[in-house]
């Protein structure tokens, strides 16, 4: 195989597994949109956030993408008017996770479309090392 097609390759698997983990934030994001009580017992659920970097493959000689550790969200939580719900504040306001989840939404989409962009570069790859294998064969 091309060393060139092997490292197109790695670099669209690599793409793949860093938009699979986008997806899973996403996913987490979206099922506590309405959390209101966090993991310290207080806060609602913060929005997780990731963000890609490039990283050299020793193995392949290729820059791959890779995923920076996990962080949060830090802008302001959603405050809602519940004054009966049990944790609301003497004024009656709730505060709601800081997810909107038209951006999660989009975000999903937009990591979809990456996904499927890097599946087609690992076929259109394939298919170049099967015709070359066709026509040495010939």
């Amino acid at each position: 195989m091309s060393m060139d097609l092997q490292k197109s390759m790695s670099v669209a698997a690599s793409g793949m597994k860093a938009q699979g983990t986008r997806l899973k934030i996403v996913a987490e994001n979206l099922a506590n949109a309405d959390t209101i009580m966090g993991a310290d017992g207080f806060d609602p659920y913060r929005r997780k956030v990731i963000t890609f970097k490039n990283e050299l493959d020793r193995a392949s000689g290729a820059n791959v993408v890779k995923v920076n550790p996990m962080s949060y969200d830090q802008s302001d939580f959603r405050i809602e008017y519940r004054p009966t719900h049990p944790k609301s504040d003497p004024d009656g306001y709730v505060k709601m996770p800081n997810v909107n989840s038209l951006i999660e939404v989009m975000d999903m989409r937009e990591a979809q479309r990456s996904y499927e962009a890097n599946v087609t570069m690992i076929e259109g790859s394939r298919n170049m090392i099967q015709r070359t294998i066709d026509l040495l064969r010939t």
